[in-house]
């Protein structure tokens, strides 16, 4: 489990993120998905990541040292965020250099709202990185507000949808970051995925 985890930097060029000699791990999803939330819920830490009412609160790169083995990386949302075209513009130019620059990022989480049915902003930014060899973790937020089956069905509808996209539909998590669940599950996912990494390096 995640015993420490501390803000190191925000930045909005992927050239001064810190030095890429750790394993990454960068959440993303559209905006008020409850991605703040989930990396609090995960780091055991309430206040790491800014929590807003307001889409659209995380404007930059934001990178969280852990136990000193891997980054965390808060991502702004896509979606919703009440800013002007321009700006809008600049966020997805620096979030997909980011991406597509990032040599030691071992998994985008890509926070989907359980409750939803499959949105058509998920699927292109899914789609998108697919084409882009991002490799990605679908993480389906929320699912206190509903009933079990309901959101095994909403999950499953997603799925079906990115088979449309991915030869295999991804690797997913269903979460809450109120009643804590699939905390175990993910936070065991990176740490072997922490200790692949380490592995190739050494």
């Amino acid at each position: 489990m995640i015993k420490n985890a501390t803000f190191l930097i925000s930045n909005t060029d992927y050239n001064k993120c810190p030095a890429p000699d750790k394993a990454e791990f960068a959440f993303i999803g559209r905006s008020n998905v409850g991605k703040s939330s989930l990396i609090n819920m995960l780091a055991n830490n309430k206040n790491l990541a800014k929590t807003s009412g307001r889409p659209g609160k995380t404007q930059l790169i934001n990178h969280f040292g852990v136990d000193n083995k891997w980054y965390m990386v808060d991502l702004p949302g896509y979606g919703f965020a009440k800013v002007s075209k321009s700006l809008k513009a600049d966020w997805e130019g620096m979030i997909k250099d980011y991406l597509v620059n990032r040599e030691n990022l071992v998994a985008l989480f890509v926070l989907i709202d359980s409750r939803l049915e499959p949105q058509k902003i998920d699927l292109e930014f899914i789609t998108w990185c697919g084409e882009s060899n991002i490799p990605i973790v679908l993480l389906f937020t929320k699912a206190d507000k509903q009933s079990r089956p309901k959101t095994q069905s909403t999950v499953a509808k997603f799925l079906k949808a990115s088979k449309a996209i991915f030869e295999e539909a991804p690797l997913y998590f269903i979460t809450s970051a109120e009643s804590g669940d699939g905390k175990i599950e993910v936070v065991n996912f990176i740490e072997e995925q922490v200790e692949e990494f380490q592995n190739q390096e050494n």
